[in-house]
């Protein structure tokens, strides 16, 4: 547990000194600029694909979530974990095409240097893809993570 611990400060402090530790306000600025996230429409409603967002991070891990309802969009933060600095995320949800929703997501690893980040924007997708077939299908979505 002390190991732990120490590795979780020299990581917070390593990311503080490299000073390129991504923020909240990153994934904002990157979604802004269109030249980051990843896109997908869903046959769904906006209020389905809110829920299912926010049960995506959950199921992930994913700290608290701060949602933004009224302008479309939640962020989050995942912790240091001993293959990760962890990272933050943002999701959005709006109009798309023929009634479908788009949802965007955009993940920044907290160091840029960090081989591996705990939810990947495919991996946000894929876990979306799985959860929009639980609700099609009628049943709600389980609180933990389904097997994927």
């Amino acid at each position: 547990m002390k190991l732990i611990r120490l590795i979780s400060i020299c990581m917070a402090v390593t990311c503080m000194v490299l000073s390129g530790c991504a923020s909240v306000n990153d994934v904002l600025v990157a979604k802004e600029s269109g030249k980051e996230g990843l896109t997908h429409e869903y046959a769904i409603t906006q209020d389905q694909a809110w829920d299912i967002a926010r049960t995506v991070f959950r199921w992930e891990g994913a700290d608290g979530i701060e949602e933004h309802r009224t302008e479309g969009y939640m962020l989050t933060s995942s912790g240091v974990s001993l293959a990760s600095s962890g990272s933050v995320m943002g999701a959005w949800v709006e109009n798309g095409a023929d009634g479908k929703v788009k949802v965007t997501v955009v993940t920044k690893r907290r160091v840029k240097t960090d081989l591996f980040i705990p939810l990947s924007e495919e991996g946000f997708h894929r876990r979306f893809t799985q959860a929009v077939a639980i609700v099609k299908s009628g049943k709600k979505l389980p609180l933990t993570s389904p097997a994927s």
